[in-house]
């Protein structure tokens, strides 16, 4: 866990977020600041700073990310319609939270 990660401090419970699945690797919730009607945060237990980080063994993490994005989309009535899965790298990339995070969107037509 790195102490200064919001992602770390919301994973070990210490800001109060509900959940909208968690498992021994992955948790999900609901973004703070919404772009789309759905938007929803994937996010690995462990830190990992940035897809830059990764190396080949950690390759099934994404496949797993991803899959759970197609469940939640599911979920939230969004899977029929269509959806965009993102993941920012870096601050020039858009990456404002320095913890590995997939973004579930949805919900309105996306351009």
């Amino acid at each position: 866990m790195a102490v200064d990660c919001v992602f770390c401090r919301i994973i070990a419970g210490d800001i109060p977020t509900p959940f909208l699945y968690h498992d021994e690797e992955v948790v999900a919730f609901n973004d703070i600041h919404p772009l789309t009607p759905v938007h929803v945060l994937i996010v690995p237990r462990r830190h990992i700073t940035s897809l830059q980080e990764m190396g080949p063994e950690e390759a099934p993490l994404i496949g797993r990310m991803a899959l759970l994005a197609k469940k939640l989309a599911a979920d939230k009535g969004i899977a029929e319609r269509g959806y965009r899965l993102v993941i920012n790298n870096g601050p020039e990339g858009g990456q404002v939270v320095p913890h590995l995070h997939l973004h579930l969107l949805g919900g309105k037509k996306l351009r």
